[in-house]
């Protein structure tokens, strides 16, 4: 895996950073304050992970880097996710519909943004260690 350098490690905590304190205001009531946090943090942490490249030909590596990837994509739709939750965007265009857009509203994109993060998540923790431990394995 390329290293990423100091500054682009240093861009990556930061949106990780930016990403806790984002979703942990959302969670203690801030809901219009949040995205504000965990939009840019999201967008900080996707970049770096998308720079950080990996130039080998192990199969499995390859696998989960692109399901690192993934995560990092869902990370960025759970953060544009939350921005509707919190803005309501898109609300007005669900509700021309009447009560059948306004189900649809609740049970496609209300509160979504938490299932997308936990589902990123989860991928980021696997592919992370996963990576680390077929990494070790080669260099050892």
């Amino acid at each position: 895996m390329k290293q990423l350098n100091k500054l682009q490690s240093i861009i990556m905590l930061v949106g990780a950073c930016f990403m806790v304190v984002g979703a942990g205001l959302y969670v203690f009531g801030e809901q219009t304050i949040a995205p504000l946090s965990f939009a840019p943090g999201t967008i900080m942490f996707a970049a770096m992970q998308y720079m950080q490249q990996y130039t080998g030909t192990d199969i499995t590596i390859r696998r989960l880097r692109r399901i690192m990837l993934t995560g990092a994509a869902l990370f960025v739709l759970s953060a544009l996710f939350m921005v509707e939750n919190s803005y309501h965007i898109i609300y007005p265009l669900f509700l021309k519909s009447g009560i059948e857009g306004y189900n649809s509203y609740i049970k496609y994109v209300h509160n979504n943004w938490v299932v997308l993060l936990l589902a990123a998540a989860v991928l980021q923790l696997y592919s992370t260690h996963r990576i680390s431990s077929e990494l070790g394995k080669s260099q050892g």
